[in-house]
């Protein structure tokens, strides 16, 4: 069973936003780009290295570079506990 986002973030994952610049393979001198994202572990990045992979194997356009960011969206800081609540009116 898959786990859900929010289980992902509390062991750690992170959102990686890559963008893939490809050449086209009918024509070399002209760049394209494809934004991926995808919850990934930090530093390794597990899954952006198996779409790399992938992207190498399976598709024509020969890769030119890849930019990515990770940023982790459950940071300790973010949590804290709250043993009661107020309210007024």
């Amino acid at each position: 069973m898959a786990m859900t986002e929010t289980e992902m973030m509390l062991k750690g994952y992170g959102l990686t936003t890559a963008e893939f610049f490809y050449r086209l393979p009918d024509y070399r001198n002209v760049l394209q780009s494809f934004v991926w994202q995808d919850y990934d572990l930090a530093p390794d990045h597990p899954k952006l290295f198996e779409f790399v992979e992938f992207w190498q194997r399976e598709i024509e356009g020969p890769l030119h570079s890849v930019c990515f960011t990770h940023r982790k969206l459950i940071a300790p800081g973010e949590w804290r506990n709250v043993t009661g609540e107020l309210t007024l009116h």
